[in-house]
């Protein structure tokens, strides 16, 4: 590109502007109409997007301790802390997942009632009923056992997975497994059922990776990945890598690390981390092995959150600590006074602005 004025060349801006936080970048809109449009132009969306993704944070839903009231605080290594409103969606929700810079919350007080948005550009859509009828049996909308966001960048496209299992009302679920998928592009919902006997606690639900055109869980008893491929619709079992230690002590995490599947287990002296870096052939390969002597007293309680090849991001009952892979250091970002464990809350987020509307 050439030059205007004699000043920088017209890339060369660009590429400055795509490294600003979203809010100073929609504050720089008002200097001139090529900067007004940038934000939906999609040379630059691609560019800005491409640019957050190698910051990863934490975003944390701090609630009071009567459950009231909450608030989002946003884990930054390059910013720090700051804090996060959801005001703009005029109810009190809960955040269920995140993916490249949306979030998908339910209402708290309407069951059943989702939206999809963007924190950082206070975009969001609320989305349509998945059924109207009246609850007499156990549908996934109001109880979902698994609630996954899979946003693709380069569409701009989201999708909502809603997983529970059928019961009749006042009988346990008898094995089927019913799936309620909302596509953005159709805005409508799609079911399908399947027989699924996987068992899936708290924290197993909240950690939902995106990759390779699917969502992906870890079941409760970690014996594999249970994966949702919406291409298809289809689950798909990925088995785990071989050289994983099983046994009191040894816990298991799955995350995501720059695009790809990756699997942490902390142990009382050790953090190591696998990526699976042939997703077909399923083969798994360990990029690193650290030492957790220097932080032994937060290790019982420690649970990574968010990584790239640079850092990873974990969270304890009341602290957040980064480390960094390349230099070998642990930092404290935060920490708090909380009623629930810092972690419980606690979702892998990026800065994009990425629409939802």
């Amino acid at each position: 590109m050439g030059s205007r004025d004699g000043f920088f060349p017209d890339e060369v801006i660009l590429q400055i502007l795509a490294r600003l936080p979203v809010k100073s970048l929609f504050r720089a809109k008002t200097v001139c109409k090529l900067w007004y449009r940038l934000s939906s132009d999609k040379y630059f969306t691609k560019l800005y997007n491409e640019s957050s993704c190698k910051n990863p944070m934490l975003l944390v839903d701090i609630s009071d301790s009567f459950g009231s009231k909450s608030s989002l605080i946003c884990v930054d290594d390059l910013r720090g802390v700051t804090e996060i409103s959801l005001d703009f969606l005029n109810d009190r929700v809960k955040v269920r997942a995140s993916c490249n810079g949306l979030l998908c919350c339910s209402s708290i007080p309407d069951k059943g009632v989702y939206y999809v948005c963007n924190p950082t550009t206070r975009e969001f859509k609320l989305l349509p009923r998945s059924r109207e009828r009246p609850v007499t049996r156990f549908y996934p909308d109001c109880e979902a056992t698994l609630v996954g966001l899979a946003c693709n960048l380069s569409s701009q496209g989201f999708k909502v997975v809603l997983a529970g299992y059928h019961r009749t009302f006042g009988h346990r679920p008898d094995g089927t497994f019913v799936c309620l998928v909302y596509d953005s592009d159709s805005d409508k919902w799609s079911k399908f059922v399947s027989i699924r006997d996987d068992q899936f606690t708290h924290m197993n639900r909240n950690q939902v990776v995106f990759v390779n055109g699917a969502l992906h869980w870890l079941t409760g008893s970690c014996s594999c990945i249970l994966a949702l491929d919406l291409e298809c619709d289809a689950w798909r079992k990925i088995t785990l890598p071989d050289e994983l230690i099983f046994g009191s002590g040894n816990r298991i995490y799955l995350l995501e690390c720059d695009g790809c599947l990756s699997i942490i287990q902390i142990s009382d002296a050790w953090m190591n981390i696998w990526v699976l870096e042939d997703y077909e052939n399923e083969k798994w390969h360990v990029v690193d092995r650290v030492s957790l002597r220097c932080i032994r007293g937060l290790v019982p309680g420690i649970f990574p959150i968010s990584q790239t090849s640079a850092y990873v991001f974990l969270a304890t009952h009341k602290q957040v600590v980064v480390y960094h892979r390349k230099g070998r250091v642990w930092k404290e970002m935060y920490s708090m006074k909380s009623a629930l464990p810092l972690w419980f809350s606690a979702h892998a987020f990026r800065c994009t602005i990425s629409s939802c509307t």
